[in-house]
């Protein structure tokens, strides 16, 4: 059975691709769930109305996630924490504690968007990855320093 995704799902497609599925699964789940429609003549003609109006919307974000980055790359990203006299830290930085840092200086990132392979442990300087859009990403450096103790 040919369908036409509505949106988005898993490792199906992206919505407005026509895939072919089974037939119990396109007719009990996806047409039902409105995940997917029929891929008659008239959905294919605004499948590709909708694609392009998609490629227009698509190629303005990654302009903005392109002009988003470069601001993101001159920021200089500085975390204070607690750390032992070894400079290993009490807790750790995560993706989460980047964002916020982020979210102050005006930018609209969710730690979501903060690639980070494992928290941060240790005080210094640590290339992070912000994945901004799907063709677009930043690193960013973050220094790591000691809380100063009152």
């Amino acid at each position: 059975m040919k369908i036409v995704l509505t949106q988005d799902y898993g490792k199906l497609g992206l919505a407005n691709d026509v895939v072919t599925v089974k037939d119990g699964y396109g007719r009990n789940f996806l047409i039902p769930n409105g995940i997917a429609a029929l891929a008659t003549k008239g959905n294919l003609k605004a499948v590709e109305e909708n694609r392009k109006f998609a490629e227009k919307r698509e190629a303005k974000k990654s302009n903005e996630a392109k002009t988003l980055a470069s601001k993101i790359a001159d920021t200089p990203c500085t975390i204070t924490a607690k750390a032992k006299n070894d400079e290993e830290l009490f807790g750790s930085v995560t993706a989460a504690d980047i964002a916020a840092f982020l979210e102050k200086e005006g930018f609209k990132i969710t730690k979501n968007m903060v690639k980070l392979s494992e928290p941060i442990k240790k005080l210094g300087v640590f290339p992070v990855k912000i994945q901004l859009h799907r063709e677009v990403s930043v690193e960013l450096k973050v220094w790591i320093v000691k809380e100063e103790e009152k």
